[in-house]
């Protein structure tokens, strides 16, 4: 349904660094970045995109698919590594699915950031 997603962050260096290193765990890259902003996804295709605002307030979720449990695990030690809040240690969620393996973050700007891998 989408074919990318911006958001506005106070700190676009530090929003860079977090998102560079969890969305790194999902296979995601830095793709384009300038003064004013930078976008993240596959290589050639990004789709997550920042932009600076120094007066960003947070509050948007966002959720990432992940391949595999291991890739949810690894997105959040380097969130929390690179600036993020933890939000929801990597587990199970039985009240959303059966098989609904989840991580929660809290980026730099107050967004609630999430990876799940539903295998």
């Amino acid at each position: 349904m989408y074919d990318h997603l911006g958001l506005q962050v106070k700190n676009l260096d530090a929003s860079v660094r977090f998102y560079e290193a969890a969305l790194g765990s999902l296979g995601h890259v830095l793709d384009s970045r300038d003064d004013g902003g930078a976008g993240l996804g596959p290589k050639g295709a990004p789709a997550l995109w920042l932009y600076a605002n120094a007066k960003a307030q947070g509050g948007s979720h966002v959720a990432f698919q992940a391949g595999d449990r291991k890739a949810v695990d690894a997105f959040h030690a380097a969130g929390l590594a690179n600036g993020g809040r933890d939000n929801g240690a990597p587990g199970l969620r039985l009240d959303y699915a059966p098989t609904y393996y989840a991580a929660f973050l809290i980026d730099p700007d107050g967004n609630n950031v999430e990876a799940v891998c539903m295998a």
